[in-house]
């Protein structure tokens, strides 16, 4: 009885830890499209895309020589492709294209979309069965964005919409395999590897794509590269993989659904753009799905 009473203190206190780590990912994916679109303004998208990921692969590969990671092994080779291909190339240069069409407030509402995106993967590729409630609770809130997304009129801007639902599939697949990943492999490690795996594609294409003239670029656009290439696209994945790998990946990938909350915040104080009342209705509603969600994971 004792033993196992400590094994449930244990795996409990685990599953803390995990969305703990989740949150803080999550508050730092909040700056993410607002970066974006403040870089997107003075860097072309794709150039972007290729920048923010040779700039961040060479950080992870300093940090994997100055501790001596082992390589990883074989088979762990194809999910980090995938990871690679999902989240430090499909997800970016999605949203990057995205945010020539619409702002940074009216992506992000699609964010409410990724919690789903990334359950329905993790039940794919990482075995995880929440139960029907969860679903109930997830769906809700996916409905809840796309129904916003409709009343805006999708017409005004298709292309930006048709970009984001697929972003937020690249980036939810890239999300359940890096977690599932990252239960073997450690979960800095799953992004640092992706980072390097991408470098040979990444490192040429910044350098044929530079722009000739760096001038007309702005102090704005710069920091938004920063911001993307050392938070989003490293820092971030440190806390967010092993929160999901500790807490679950259907479970704490409900978190995703405080991102727009976050995120909307910051694109009305920073970018100054206008957050309407059905705006910040969407963004409560999905909230509270979130707290059913985690009831209900598992």
């Amino acid at each position: 009885m004792e033993r196992a009473s400590k094994l449930s203190d244990s795996a409990m206190e685990n599953t803390t830890r995990g969305w703990i780590n989740g949150f803080i990912g999550v508050l730092i994916f909040s700056g993410s499209l607002p970066a974006t679109r403040v870089a997107v303004l003075a860097f072309d998208p794709v150039f972007l895309t290729v920048a923010r990921a040779s700039i961040a692969g060479v950080l992870a590969l300093c940090v994997l020589l100055l501790f001596k990671e082992r390589r990883p092994a074989r088979h762990q080779l194809l999910p980090l492709l995938v990871v690679a291909l999902g989240v430090v190339a499909g997800f970016p240069l999605l949203t990057a294209l995205a945010l020539q069409y619409v702002t940074s407030a009216h992506s992000i509402v699609f964010l409410g979309m990724l919690p789903l995106a990334t359950a329905v993967f993790a039940v794919m590729r990482g075995g995880e069965r929440p139960r029907p409630a969860f679903w109930c609770f997830s769906v809700l809130g996916s409905l809840l964005v796309v129904g916003f997304a409709i009343r805006q009129g999708l017409t005004a801007s298709p292309q930006g919409d048709i970009l984001m639902l697929l972003a937020i599939l690249a980036c939810g697949l890239g999300y359940a395999e890096g977690a599932k990943l990252s239960r073997t492999l450690g979960g800095w490690q799953v992004i640092s590897w992706a980072l390097v795996l991408s470098l040979p594609v990444m490192v040429p294409l910044a350098w044929l794509l530079m722009p000739l003239s760096f001038s007309q670029v702005s102090t704005p656009a710069w920091l938004g590269l920063a911001y993307v290439s050392l938070f989003s696209m490293l820092i971030g994945f440190v806390f967010w993989y092993r929160g999901l790998a500790q807490g679950g990946i259907a479970a704490v990938g409900q978190l995703q659904l405080l991102q727009p909350f976050f995120g909307l915040a910051l694109a009305a104080t920073v970018l100054h753009e206008q957050v309407s009342m059905g705006m910040l209705g969407v963004t409560v509603a999905v909230i509270l799905c979130v707290v059913g969600a985690r009831k209900c994971a598992k």
